[in-house]
C-alpha cells in the first residue's frame, strides 16, 4: 500500500516533469493542525541574540543541541553549528567548521572542503575568531514560500517549524535557505533545522545551546516584553543581521559581528 509521502513525492516529481502547477495540489496549514498540540506563548515575538565577541568556539552549544535533537554525532549536520574565521596579514581569509564546530578548534589547520587543509601560523595570523551560526527564523521565510506540501510552517510568535509527518524531503527549503540552515535528517530523510527548541520554550526553558553556553554568547527572548534582557539590548545597542540584503527579516542578531563574517 502507497504512504501518503510517497504518493505525494511521485505526485510532484509527475507534475515537475509535466510542468504542472503547484497551485493545483490541496495546501494545508500544519500551524492550524498543530495548534491543539502545542499552544504559543500568546503576544510573544521569540529572538535569538548572539554576542560573537564572547565565543571561543568550544562546541558544547553544538554538543548540547545535537543531544536535545537526538542527532548522531558522527553525521556532519546540526541544527546550530559555530565557524571559525582567520584573517591573515596578507589579508586572505579563511573560513571552516568541522563537524559543526562541535569539537571546538584546537589545530592550525583549516578545513578547505574536498579533503583539502591550510595550516595557518599564528604569526601569519592578523585576526581570528568564532561566530555561531543557526535558523534565523525569519519574518519573512523563503523556505515556507517554496514548500511544496505546506510542511515547513511560522507559528504565530514567530517561529519556524517543520513538521515531519507530512515533509517529503524535497529539499526545495535547502536550496531556498540563504544561510544554510537546513539539512536532511539521515534518521528520518526528511527536512531538519534549528527549532528555537520550540519544544522547550513553550514550557518556560532555555534552549538547549543558550543554556549550555558557558560564556553567554547566546541568549533568547522575547522581543514583545519591554523587561526582557534580549529585547532591551537588540532597541537599544548596534545589532546587526546576517544577509540583511536578502529582504527575509531574520530573528537572530548579532553584537560585534566583525565584517569579514559572510
Amino acid at each position: 500500500m502507497i504512504t501518503r509521502r510517497e504518493f505525494l513525492k511521485t505526485s510532484l516529481a509527475g507534475a515537475a516533469g509535466a510542468a504542472i502547477s503547484l497551485a493545483a495540489i490541496e495546501m494545508v496549514d500544519p500551524g492550524k493542525v498543530l495548534a491543539a498540540a502545542v499552544q504559543p506563548e500568546k503576544n510573544a515575538r521569540w529572538a535569538f541574540l548572539i554576542d560573537s565577541t564572547k565565543c571561543v568556539g568550544c562546541g558544547l552549544c553544538v554538543k548540547a543541541c545535537k543531544l536535545e535533537n537526538g542527532l548522531p554525532f558522527e553525521a556532519n549536520i546540526s541544527p546550530t553549528w559555530v565557524e571559525r574565521y582567520i584573517l591573515t596579514n596578507g589579508g586572505e581569509l579563511f573560513a571552516d567548521s568541522p563537524k559543526a564546530g562541535r569539537d571546538g578548534y584546537t589545530s592550525k589547520r583549516v578545513d578547505l572542503g574536498m579533503g583539502k587543509y591550510q595550516v595557518v601560523d599564528k604569526s601569519d595570523t592578523k585576526k581570528a575568531f568564532f561566530v555561531p551560526k543557526l535558523c534565523n527564523h525569519c519574518e519573512n521565510p523563503p523556505c515556507v514560500q517554496v514548500c511544496p506540501v505546506g510542511a515547513t510552517y511560522r507559528t504565530p510568535d514567530g517561529v519556524v517549524l517543520v513538521d515531519k509527518s507530512w515533509c517529503i524531503g524535497c529539499g526545495y527549503c535547502i536550496m531556498a535557505c540563504p544561510y544554510g540552515a537546513r539539512f536532511i535528517d539521515p534518521r528520518t530523510r526528511t527536512a531538519g533545522k534549528c527549532t528555537f527548541c520550540y519544544h522547550r520554550i513553550t514550557k518556560g526553558l532555555k534552549t538547549a545551546c543558550v543554556q549550555a553556553c558557558p560564556f553567554g554568547a547566546r541568549q533568547f527572548g522575547n522581543l514583545n516584553d519591554p523587561n526582557d534582557p534580549v529585547a532591551k539590548t537588540i532597541m537599544t545597542q548596534r545589532v546587526v543581521v546576517l544577509k540583511d540584503e536578502y529582504g527575509t527579516k531574520p530573528q537572530a542578531y548579532y553584537l560585534g559581528l566583525s565584517k569579514e563574517v559572510r
